[in-house]
């Protein structure tokens, strides 16, 4: 068993852009693992109507 991991997942979250208003989008997070607990998120991105890859910071979550 490995103490340390590092893992992806993709979940669905409504996001905010000032261009295009609310949007739900594809939001993939890796996270480092120790024993199965998260502890850090490493980087998030995010995929773009368009099918663009785009890093989190461009987006508003709040209004």
């Amino acid at each position: 068993m490995k103490l340390i991991q590092i893992k992806r997942e993709t979940i669905q979250e409504n996001r905010f852009t000032p261009k295009m208003g609310l949007l739900t989008a594809k939001v993939t997070y890796i996270k480092k693992q120790f024993l199965g607990i998260p502890i850090k998120t490493l980087h998030k991105y995010r995929e773009t109507y368009y099918g663009e890859v785009k890093d989190c910071e461009d987006c508003v979550l709040a209004r």
